[in-house]
């Protein structure tokens, strides 16, 4: 790595957590109830990071988090549910350390509507909260339109995308567990952009793996209508290695835009689903539908006809409404994959753009970073990892200064990577929630 690249990754990684138990006492309190109140709608990923380093960056302001659920499950490492590896009680967080430890205020709640000229939220419970900052992290929200025969109801009852961990991740689990012996999987990633592009690969791979332990003679099939997705070069190196890819006695079959994988329809009573290339019957479907900003995005007015949230790359401020900013997966980031990681990142530069506009300090020259380890088997990982600058008005890459898991002939090197996924994950979530 050049020496400019290592220091926009230092740059990328330089907000660490710095607050201790008592940083803000009595005193601070009293202070913020006249200073600028910061709200924050959605406590996932990128809402909680924001919650936390706004309260680092900005000790006298007031903060606010306000989210409809009491606690968040977070999508990383939800795969592995699936497989029966984790719980969704290892993977559910809630906001109780930012509650005390950050003093930010948490309201459980929906937000029914914002007023952007009176600068108000309002939430289904009759709240309505002022505000001189709004941070918006909504989410996602899936076009199920764009694939007939599929909607919200078949994926919660007949063929679950799992795309929120939650219930559906559940009822996926269920079904792979009840497949018939020598059954077919079928899973059918979306075209970009959606949220953790590696994450259908790695949930085919983990699935596999299940399979041959546990239904040696089941199959499953990847319908894409990509011709190359993250990571696909070590991926499709992993599957050659532990799924026999490529050859007649293969576990797992891939099939590319460009050689009709894109799904048109589904039938959900006969488990059928029409690709370009032709019908395929399944025992298991997992469709993973194209994507768009979060409901809450579209209800603001935050959305233009993409379908996601356009923000000014230097302060993820929206271009639709002013003061307030989009984070996350619904925001427009260019070359920026949409992630948790990325949505971490997001929220750590909003907190630096709001400490510089409310206390006269010069703005913060943006650079982000994005890590994303995943599983090809238990202990087989592959990764990528990259530096992102602002450069021509949009998020592009730091030329070198990032990478993909190389293929070597080296039986460790996997092996590792499985290591520091799990490692990567213990530590990015502290440094989410507590």
């Amino acid at each position: 790595m050049s020496n400019v690249s290592r220091r926009a990754f230092i740059k990328a990684f330089g907000l660490a957590a710095v607050a201790g138990t008592g940083l803000f006492g009595a005193s601070a309190q009293a202070q913020r109830r006249a200073a600028a109140h910061v709200v924050i709608l959605g406590g996932g990923i990128g809402g909680s990071t924001a919650a936390k380093y706004t309260r680092i960056m900005n000790p006298d302001v007031r903060i606010t988090l306000i989210e409809q659920n009491a606690a968040y499950i977070t999508c990383p490492r939800s795969n592995e549910v699936i497989t029966g590896h984790f719980t969704l009680d290892d993977l559910t967080f809630d906001y109780e350390t930012i509650k005390s430890r950050f003093d930010v205020d948490v309201i459980i709640d929906r937000v029914v509507g914002v007023d952007p000229d009176r600068r108000e939220v309002r939430t289904q419970g009759g709240e309505r909260v002022s505000y001189d900052r709004l941070v918006v992290s909504p989410g996602i929200d899936f076009r199920y339109e764009e694939i007939e025969g599929y909607t919200a109801e078949v994926a919660e009852t007949r063929m679950p995308h799992a795309w929120k961990a939650g219930p559906q991740t559940l009822l996926l689990k269920r079904q792979l567990e009840a497949l018939p012996q020598g059954g077919t999987v079928l899973i059918a990633p979306p075209q970009n952009p959606f949220r953790c592009p590696p994450g259908p690969y790695e949930r085919s791979s983990l699935i596999t793996e299940w399979l041959a332990q546990h239904n040696p003679r089941a199959k499953v099939l990847i319908l894409d209508p990509k011709d190359r997705f993250t990571k696909d070069v070590p991926f499709k190196k992993g599957w050659e290695r532990l799924y026999g890819y490529g050859t007649e006695h293969s576990r797992i079959e891939w099939i590319s835009g460009s050689q009709g994988g894109r799904v048109l329809s589904v039938d959900p009573e006969r488990m059928t689903v029409e690709a370009e290339n032709g019908m395929h019957r399944a025992d298991l479907v997992n469709i993973i539908p194209p994507q768009k900003a979060g409901k809450l995005a579209f209800d603001i007015g935050l959305v233009d006809q993409t379908g996601w949230c356009p923000v000014d790359r230097a302060t993820f401020k929206s271009t639709q409404l002013d003061d307030i900013h989009v984070i996350g997966d619904s925001a427009v980031c260019d070359a920026m994959p949409k992630s948790g990681y990325s949505a971490n990142s997001h929220a750590k530069l909003v907190a630096h753009v709001i400490r510089a506009e409310l206390s006269g300090f010069d703005p913060v020259v943006p650079t982000w970073a994005n890590t994303c380890y995943s599983l090809v088997g238990s202990d087989y990982g592959v990764s990528i990892s990259d530096v992102f600058e602002l450069r021509d008005g949009l998020i592009q890459k730091v030329p070198d200064s990032g990478a993909v898991s190389p293929v070597t002939d080296n039986p460790a090197q996997p092996l590792l990577e499985s290591v520091y996924l799990k490692n990567w994950h213990r530590t990015f979530v502290k440094d989410v929630f507590s």
